[in-house]
């Protein structure tokens, strides 16, 4: 596969993680560990499955105990702070914070040997930041005490998922299909969480479980195989200022859904980000 191909391989995980935030919503009630669980566990079987298919099974064991510890911190640590965060706070607004990824993925690039932090990436985190902080203070109508846990678990997701992402290039050799184990690692530390801190809640309806099975075959699922393969054999910087688009096509989404109202704060917030991030990746890219 050539660069190119991968980074658009990669790409595909941008446009369906713009569905991350609406199911997320539609499964409610059901708690974070609760829902890492069952997301996690539909995602790493059809990884496996896809695996044994391409004949990739046996390869998984050369690959090191190291990277699937880190490989499931990552996608279990993402998740659980993103899931709670869209529990603790409104969806558009923790959302659009959590999306801080892709910015922190290109200021993080920037920091690896053999790469420099120029003036653009300074200037578009300021842009990216300032987006987020209109948010939580709610377009200048003062910080929101209620939703600052959910704020916060946010940032952390944005911080997790861009350490996660740029420290994959250091496990490049590890195969595609050892995602499939990550997922599974992860819905295995996920379900003794939930029963130590929550109650089992789930779905009523058949919307809410589809929402459920749209994530573990979407978002949490094949997401992070493309996603995979664009971060080790694509290009990381060009695939981060792709993914500057899916903060705007995860609100579109909200909008057009009902779920969140169209409003001037979260058009400012979105554009400050976006743009932020598009300044950023300009620098990057001319380096």
């Amino acid at each position: 596969m050539t660069r190119p191909q991968a980074t658009a391989v990669g790409f595909v995980a941008v446009l369906l993680w713009a569905l991350l935030a609406l199911f997320t919503v539609g499964s409610a009630p059901t708690p974070p560990f609760l829902l890492n669980t069952l997301c996690f566990a539909i995602g790493g079987t059809l990884g496996l499955i896809w695996a044994a298919a391409t004949g990739a099974l046996s390869r998984l064991r050369d690959v090191p105990l190291r990277v699937y510890v880190f490989g499931t911190l990552g996608l279990f640590g993402y998740h659980a702070l993103y899931f709670s965060a869209l529990r603790l706070a409104p969806a558009a607004e923790a959302g659009l914070i959590a999306y801080l990824w892709p910015l922190l993925i290109v200021i993080f690039s920037g920091l690896l040997p053999g790469e420099t932090l120029k003036k653009g990436h300074i200037i578009g985190a300021c842009f990216g930041f300032a987006g987020a902080a209109l948010i939580i203070t709610g377009g200048g109508a003062g910080f929101s005490a209620t939703y600052a846990p959910g704020y916060a678990l946010a940032v952390l997701c944005a911080l997790t998922w861009s350490g996660y992402s740029v420290l994959s290039r250091k496990v490049g050799t590890a195969p595609t299909a050892s995602v499939a184990v990550f997922c599974l690692a992860s819905a295995a530390l996920s379900l003794p969480m939930h029963l130590m801190f929550e109650e089992t809640l789930l779905p009523q309806t058949t919307l809410g479980w589809a929402a459920i099975a749209g994530l573990g075959l979407g978002p949490v699922g094949l997401a992070f195989f493309v996603w995979d393969i664009g971060v080790k054999q694509g290009d990381i910087q060009l695939l981060g200022t792709s993914s500057y688009a899916a903060p705007l096509l995860s609100t579109l989404v909200l909008v057009i859904a009902g779920v969140a109202a169209p409003s001037f704060t979260l058009l400012w917030a979105a554009a400050l980000i976006t743009g932020g991030a598009a300044i950023a990746a300009r620098a990057s890219l001319r380096q």
